[in-house]
């Protein structure tokens, strides 16, 4: 490919991604889907975060949304899960 046209292709994919990032946005997954969606990734139970949240049954309050994150649980997972801080400060709803 020359450089014209590879200049031209570096436009059009640009162009691309402008289109898709606007049209079709990629939002993130809230805090609690994060979670569980990296607890199926490493394959961990509910108890094998009981050292980031505090105890058995707040994991499951948490998991369940009866229970809004602290800031002291986001600390613990970030590191626990390697999940950016960013993601998990992030509002969501608890259950009614």
């Amino acid at each position: 490919i020359g450089s014209m046209e590879s200049d031209e292709a570096d436009i059009l994919g640009l162009l691309v991604d402008e289109y898709e990032k606007k049209h079709y946005p990629i939002e993130a997954p809230d805090p609690i889907e994060a979670i569980k969606i990296r607890m199926e990734e490493l394959q961990l139970r509910q108890v094998d975060l009981v050292d980031a949240i505090g105890s058995k049954s707040r994991v499951s309050e948490v998991l369940n949304r009866k229970r809004k994150l602290t800031v002291e649980m986001i600390r613990n997972l970030t590191r626990r899960l390697n999940l950016s801080s960013d993601l998990l400060i992030n509002d969501y709803q608890l259950a009614s």
